[in-house]
């Protein structure tokens, strides 16, 4: 079975050094998705601190991601990346679902 989410290895080594930053009780990091901007549908990343029986694990180069259960037909054969700029830096999540995209690249439709 494929993984809900790949990371890049970019995207392993960031969280990794935002998981050493991290509150201590922090156990991973939570992705799931709000309805919310241009397109309808946003990205939330966030620090977990308990495990929640409904999420799916995602253990991969090191790095735990817990998958909020309702995101998961979202995120199928998503690939997470981490780019880095001039001028900024962001997480990038690189989803087949996607069926368009604002031009900010903050929210999409599926």
């Amino acid at each position: 079975m494929n993984p809900i989410i790949k990371l890049s290895d970019n995207a392993a080594l960031r969280i990794k050094e935002i998981m050493s930053n991290a509150e201590k009780n922090a156990i991973g990091l939570r992705v799931s998705v709000k309805s919310g901007g241009c397109a309808g549908m946003s990205y939330v990343m966030e620090y977990t601190k308990e495990v929640n029986t409904n999420d799916e694990l995602i253990e991969d180069k090191g790095v735990k991601i817990y998958i909020d259960s309702a995101a998961v037909m979202y995120l199928l054969g998503t690939e997470m990346d981490y780019k880095k700029e001039d001028f900024s830096s962001s997480f990038v999540f690189n989803n087949p679902n996607e069926t368009e995209r604002c031009g900010c690249g903050e929210s999409f439709k599926v």
